[in-house]
């Protein structure tokens, strides 16, 4: 049967019940009234894991593999966050070639996230299809692909971390074991091979048919001046903001709201903040790589994009930059005389903050004399763009109320999908309010 066309007038209700391709359990709530949109909620109900509350007790060393059991997507993130936060409390500095493998376990994690992102969970909302393995009859070539460029980021994650999920030779002061050059070399061809593949997807995803959406958001990110930001760097925005790791409490709160499990970020004083690959992308062009930069003319951005649904464009120039990237880390390796420097234990606060293939990932912890995490706070990417989701809805909806139940759906399923929200990670703390008579 066909859809029919809404009237203006009508009032509704529309409900995701759960939403696909998102990893986690979440769902949508959006009323209209008298032709305006009433209220948008993104629901997130998948059970807190209170992953700060069994922090407590454990030892500083343990922070690492603890915290990158919050995701399998992106475990690599919450493992750097954690070193970061913990070298800051311990007073430990890293850096030459161990840092140079930070960054190239990072550029690893970034591949396989944006990769997944892009081919498997986002390209069939553009071309219509319900999912990918149905992309895959019409556009087999395309698909096979991004599994080929996925596997090469996995394949540097294992290499650098020991395994492919959840890996286990990172820890605070650097790593278990350092490998060999010979061990990294055999990467080099493949990565060749997959900025290739990645300009190619950067050309292709530049092609797809894009709402027009754009908005003047309030952009936060790390910034480094001497490279695209992954592990080090200041917080900045595209509103003045210019901040020191240690001052992100200051700046940004987070809110417990009714109808989610993960809390909400926001800044001080209530204003809203994007974090992730277009935020960065917009912060941050100058310190690509000339290809990358390339790869964004390529997918038609000048080095600005303020409209959420061409993410997708500039995950595609983010795994460009982390092949290259990967090739110049491994060409210039040398392996350190030691796989970890020494740490002295001692009591303190730390502060962490690295980007996520999502975003901002914040880790706050504190420790007593012996190492003993006394303390933990984690704040994902997507709990701090709950807030913008909701918001973007929000107009996203007021546009098109005129379309069909299904296609407003999907339509707002696809726009949910822009942020790829890892909403698994959002969900770790719930704070419990009894209110009594």
């Amino acid at each position: 049967m066909k859809d029919k066309t809404i009237t203006q007038a009508e009032n509704r209700v529309i409900k995701v019940g759960m939403l696909a391709r998102v990893e986690g359990e979440g769902g949508l709530f959006v009323k209209v009234k008298n032709n305006q949109v009433a209220d948008v909620k993104l629901k997130i109900f998948e059970p807190p894991r209170l992953f700060e509350g069994f922090m407590r007790g454990r030892s500083y060393s343990e922070a690492p593999d603890i915290t990158a059991r919050i995701c399998g997507i992106c475990p690599v993130a919450y493992q750097m966050s954690a070193v970061h936060a913990m070298e800051n409390a311990l007073g430990v500095k890293v850096g030459g070639a161990l840092r140079s493998l930070r960054r190239l376990l990072y550029c690893g994690e970034w591949i396989e996230s944006h990769v997944l992102h892009i081919y498997m969970l986002h390209a069939p909302d553009f071309l219509g299809y319900p999912d990918a393995l149905q992309m895959a009859k019409d556009f087999p070539e395309v698909v096979k692909r991004g599994l080929s460029l996925k596997k090469i980021g996995n394949e540097i994650v294992r290499v650098l971390g020991g395994r492919e999920i959840h890996p286990m030779n990172v820890c605070v002061g650097g790593f278990y074991r350092a490998p060999a050059k010979a061990e990294l070399q055999p990467l080099v061809e493949p990565l060749k091979w997959a900025r290739d593949a990645a300009l190619e997807t950067a050309n292709w995803v530049g092609t797809l048919p894009f709402p027009d959406m754009e908005h003047d958001y309030e952009f936060v990110a790390l910034h480094h001046p001497d490279e695209y930001a992954f592990n080090e760097g200041r917080l900045i925005s595209n509103r003045g903001l210019d901040i020191a790791i240690s001052d992100y409490e200051n700046y940004f709160v987070e809110e417990h709201v009714a109808h989610s499990n993960a809390l909400q970020s926001t800044r001080k004083g209530g204003g809203l903040y994007f974090v992730g690959p277009m935020a960065r992308f917009n912060l941050n062009y100058e310190q690509l790589s000339p290809i990358a930069r390339e790869a964004a003319r390529s997918g038609g951005l000048d080095g600005v994009c303020r409209n959420p649904f061409k993410s997708i464009i500039v995950r595609a120039v983010e795994t460009v930059y982390a092949c290259d990237h990967a090739i110049q880390l491994i060409n210039e390796y040398e392996p350190p005389p030691s796989a970890a420097v020494a740490v002295k234990v001692r009591g303190g606060i730390g502060y962490g903050c690295t980007e996520a293939p999502r975003g901002l990932l914040y880790h706050r912890y504190r420790v007593d004399e012996a190492g003993t995490i006394l303390d933990a706070k984690i704040v994902p990417p997507t709990s701090q763009n709950q807030r913008i989701i909701e918001d973007d809805l929000q107009r996203f909806v007021q546009a098109r109320l005129t379309q069909s139940e299904e296609a407003l759906t999907l339509g707002c399923e696809q726009a949910i999908r822009n942020y790829d929200p890892c909403i698994s990670c959002a969900t770790h703390f719930l704070k419990v309010q009894v209110e009594r008579d």
